[in-house]
């Protein structure tokens, strides 16, 4: 026990002696320095809105849903088609038909049954009822309807008051905004599906001449004419389109804006037809290619490349190159935004236009005008004067412009569309619109069997020339 005893406590004393030798001749002296130099903090853009939300600050569709459903409507449209031939309709010379049936919805938007919907739910129909969401069924009446906005309106005769849909102001909704559809997809009833606006102003035509609101609020076969709206369950657009491979949603579909909408049924219910006002410009939405080709800073706006003769914006001196920026006050970012907002405006109605010219902001107010102040029908064919600008660039000093035409005759036989310039009708100069009036006038319903030469200037800039026998 003793000879362990000592073995530990040499093998101690040997630990302390080693230990005490390297702390002595070997370890290096460390200095400690203190930096009391203040590095500058590096500052990041961050929010301060609490990420922990509430579920009570989500959006709650409820009551939205709840108002919607009830005054939004399923809408059956028999039609008649062709059905196929047998041998004795072919020998007695008869065509068969058959009815056919379409579905779709609608939105009523007064407790007296006038409902809105689409135009191309209700097209060719041979008969039209309306199913409302407590199964209640009604034939409906249409009392008209404007293909280019592709809104229709019906009515029913209820026998008590009905729910209905108020209208919203679509100008005020924004990106980002939520949104909800309602509709009767695929003949479900009373379907509603959420999502957000996902841009406004949309054209799908290729030619600016529409402006829809874009949602990726699913929308189906069936959702035509159903109703867009807000939180607050306020009508801002009647769903419409989808572009789909398919035929179904795929992530994005598209509504008429509600203050279009609303103008269309409102002209049908006063006029009995659709009041279309005319600001009389032509133009462009800025790229940055046409603005370095122009030789200008790139900014927003509708770049004016031509004013229409005799429309109201040439009388409140509007001119090419001036770039539009606001119409009463609302942002004009690209061409689908000023045509948007006309469509909401009728003849004589005052646009305030806020534009800019060579570097100077100008405010301009533009009387509306109507197609008919600076077109005119003619032979089925709806021309229009030619602007100076026009007659310079491409060095015709008279004729009037096919801007539309319904002449299959001409079309087929001659080949005059939209585009080809009337110059000379029986040897009478043709300057203006007025001169087409004045041949009107003399021959009255006549006119078509009293046009003995017609002189015109193709699309590639050929004067031609025919004479009737």
């Amino acid at each position: 026990m003793k000879k362990i005893l000592s073995l530990v406590l040499i093998s101690a004393l040997g630990g302390v002696l080693t230990l005490g030798a390297y702390k002595l001749f070997l370890e290096k002296e460390n200095t400690v320095v203190i930096d009391n130099t203040q590095a500058s903090p590096t500052f990041l853009p961050t929010s301060n809105i609490n990420t922990l939300y509430n579920t009570t600050e989500a959006p709650d569709f409820v009551s939205a849903a709840e108002n919607t459903v009830n005054a939004v409507v399923h809408v059956k449209n028999v039609s008649m088609s062709s059905g196929q031939m047998t041998f004795e309709d072919l020998f007695f010379g008869r065509s068969p038909q058959r009815p056919q049936l379409g579905t779709g919805s609608g939105v009523i938007i007064n407790a007296s049954g006038y409902i809105i919907t689409n135009n191309h739910v209700i097209k060719n129909a041979h008969e039209l009822s309306v199913t409302l969401n407590n199964n209640k069924t009604y034939k409906a009446e249409l009392v008209g309807a404007d293909a280019k906005t592709d809104i229709a309106l019906l009515k029913i005769n209820p026998d008590e008051d009905l729910p209905f849909v108020t209208f919203g102001d679509s100008d005020n909704a924004k990106i980002g905004e939520w949104v909800l559809a309602v509709g009767n997809p695929f003949n479900l009833t009373s379907t509603v599906t959420a999502g957000i606006i996902s841009a406004k102003a949309r054209d799908l035509s290729g030619n600016s001449s529409q402006s829809f609101i874009q949602t990726d609020a699913a929308v189906n076969p069936g959702n035509s004419g159903g109703a867009l709206v807000n939180t607050n369950g306020e009508l801002i657009g009647i769903n419409t389109a989808i572009t789909s491979q398919t035929g179904s949603y795929i992530g994005y579909s598209f509504a008429v804006p509600s203050n279009i909408a609303r103008k269309v049924v409102e002209d049908i219910m006063e006029y009995g037809n659709v009041q279309n006002g005319i600001l009389g410009v032509k133009g462009v939405t800025f790229t940055s290619e046409f603005a370095k080709k122009e030789g200008i800073d790139y900014t927003e706006g509708v770049f004016l490349t031509e004013i229409i003769k005799n429309s109201g914006a040439e009388k409140a001196g509007l001119n090419s190159k001036d770039i539009i920026k606001k119409l009463d006050n609302i942002e004009i970012s690209k061409f689908e935004d000023l045509s948007g907002y006309i469509k909401s405006k009728r003849p004589n109605d005052i646009v305030t236009v806020e534009l800019e010219r060579n570097g100077e902001l100008k405010t301009l107010n533009v009387k509306l005008s109507s197609p008919s102040s600076f077109t005119v029908n003619f032979i089925k064919m709806e021309l229009q004067d030619l602007s100076d600008g026009f007659k310079e660039e491409y060095n015709i000093d008279h004729g009037v412009l096919v801007k539309e035409t319904k002449n299959k005759w001409l079309y087929s036989n001659l080949g005059i569309s939209e585009g080809y310039i009337i110059t000379g009708i029986n040897d009478i100069k043709i300057e203006s619109i007025e001169d087409i009036s004045k041949i009107k006038a003399k021959y009255g319903d006549d006119v078509l069997d009293n046009i003995k030469k017609l002189e015109y200037i193709n699309r590639n800039l050929e004067k031609k020339e025919v004479i009737f026998r």
